[in-house]
């Protein structure tokens, strides 16, 4: 059977109060057609790294098969997708839980932005937001755009970054480590087929070998300053050469700010758009992360997942 979706154009935005970002019904009801989860979402373009955000509310042991059809190019067709919960932390305005367990720095972005919207801000605003393979609350500013938000997310800080030898390296090689993730920075001059087909083996190598959520491989040519995103779910079985990567940005951040000894503050050129990084540096070590791009609100509907 084929997948279904209804899709409405999101209005621009007017500065009136929109409805909460969650949903007030607990769980989604089954009722479009026997066998079939009615998903209500928000789709987000946070530097083209298409998300989507399911604003309804699932028990977790649905969420990878939901993502799962969402993701495909018959269904929504996105690059990731996130589910929205109540906060846990009363400090916290929302939590996001990624389908694969995994913290997404765009994700976050997309779901400050939606928060944004919906509750008409008009300015500036700080929002304080609970993820997946966090461990601490993440602070986001939201300023409205014509065309959207400008986001910027303060990015967990790494627990080590160590040399990494690579095949086709250009001058500097090093595996950034999280609680939960792990990001290979590999410094080229271009990239090939071959380099890439590298990329991907370790991709898969990370994934399988760390234990860990998500294991991306970022190659960075410092004479262009543009990155190419590679990621890997292993939860989901995904493998997919990103548009944009905010976790991946922040990870080759804090590389720069270690290798440099210094803070480093860089616009990085990526195949979806430009993301901006600031890496904090001092004793030694990466003392502040943030990352900062462009998200827009592409549609909000009711999606169908069939049995």
């Amino acid at each position: 059977m084929s997948q279904s979706a209804q899709l409405r154009r999101t209005p621009r935005h007017t500065g009136r109060r929109h409805a909460s970002a969650l949903p007030a019904r607990r769980y989604a009801r089954s009722t479009a057609a026997r066998g079939t989860t009615e998903v209500d979402f928000a789709k987000l373009s946070p530097t083209s790294n298409t998300t989507v955000l399911v604003t309804s509310q699932h028990p977790p042991r649905q969420y990878r098969t939901i993502a799962e059809q969402l993701l495909r190019a018959e269904h929504l067709h996105a690059e990731q997708v996130g589910f929205i919960l109540p906060a846990e932390s009363s400090a916290a305005q929302l939590r996001l839980h990624m389908a694969g367990d995994e913290f997404c720095a765009n994700a976050a972005m997309a779901l400050a932005a939606l928060h944004a919207s919906r509750q008409g801000q008009t300015g500036r605003v700080e929002l304080f937001l609970e993820a997946s393979g966090a461990e601490e609350l993440l602070s986001c500013r939201v300023e409205p755009r014509d065309s959207g938000y400008r986001c910027q997310l303060e990015s967990p800080l790494p627990l080590s970054i160590e040399p990494y030898p690579s095949p086709g390296a250009r001058s500097g090689t090093a595996l950034v480590r999280y609680a939960d993730s792990v990001h290979l920075v590999i410094e080229c001059a271009g990239h090939g087929q071959g380099l890439r087909e590298h990329a991907e083996q370790a991709a898969l190598q990370l994934g399988n070998s760390e234990g860990v959520s998500v294991a991306g491989v970022m190659l960075y040519d410092p004479a262009r300053g543009a990155l190419d995103p590679l990621i890997n779910v292993p939860a989901l079985g995904s493998l997919l050469w990103e548009r944009s990567c905010g976790s991946g940005t922040a990870a080759l951040g804090a590389y720069l700010a270690a290798k440099n000894r210094a803070p480093v503050c860089a616009s990085v050129r990526q195949p979806g758009g430009s993301m901006d990084v600031e890496a904090d540096y001092g004793s030694g070590t990466v003392t502040g992360l943030r990352v900062a791009g462009h998200v827009a609100i592409v549609a909000e509907g009711r999606a169908y997942i069939h049995d």
